[in-house]
């Protein structure tokens, strides 16, 4: 199995580290502000406004009796003979009121139903936004680890690679790479020079 690395531009593998962090430190601060908005909401429902609506009925219950006597006195004290008052004002005071006591009613079983319905999606959610801060606190810092172990690798072999091997493309350049020329530079052990040849011998003198 080849174990060449196939690296085309080392400024991009620093850029996906840089972009890596930032995406990091801004998913961390997003999840955080969903938290503490979502947890205010869940509050607003099943705080405020079960608290709200509790008062204004009541509230409206209040003004319902006191619809009730108003009515009351005006047929008691406005009476003349036999002539039963209309108290025309009372009844439609009394009326206002009780439609309002409904209403009020309305709006606080809304917020008993929907609160356990907002807590458990809150809840839910929470998980999720756990699995997901996994990623950005463990998988993303080994993520820029590894980058920089890769970084660090390749910085330490542009230092000491020869001149025929080039830092932006990272392995093979236009002439043959630095192993097969070294090797081609070498002269084999086997095979002699020219110049290296026995010379025949001389003859003896006075023959």
């Amino acid at each position: 199995m080849s174990t060449q690395a196939d690296v085309k531009s080392i400024d991009t593998l620093a850029f996906v580290k840089t972009a890596l962090a930032a995406f990091a430190h801004e998913s961390g601060q997003a999840v955080s502000e969903i938290e503490i908005q979502s947890q205010r909401a869940v509050d607003w429902v099943t705080v405020d406004q079960a608290a709200y609506w509790k008062t204004e009925v009541r509230r409206a219950a209040d003004q319902v009796n006191k619809a009730i006597k108003d009515l009351e006195h005006c047929r008691a004290f406005k009476k003349v003979g036999d002539n039963q008052p209309s108290c025309i004002e009372e009844k439609k005071t009394l009326e206002k009121a009780r439609r309002r006591q409904e209403y009020t009613e309305q709006k606080a079983e809304l917020v008993r139903r929907w609160s356990p319905v907002v807590q458990q999606q809150f809840r839910e959610m929470c998980v999720r936004l756990v699995r997901f801060r996994g990623v950005i606190e463990l998988d993303c810092p080994k993520a820029m680890a590894r980058l920089d172990q890769m970084l660090r690798a390749l910085d330490a072999y542009t230092s000491t690679a020869g001149p025929g091997a080039t830092a932006s493309t990272g392995g093979s350049s236009d002439g043959p790479s630095m192993t097969r020329a070294s090797d081609e530079a070498t002269p084999s052990t086997a095979q002699a020079s020219p110049a290296a040849k026995t010379a025949p011998p001389s003859p003896p003198e006075g023959s």
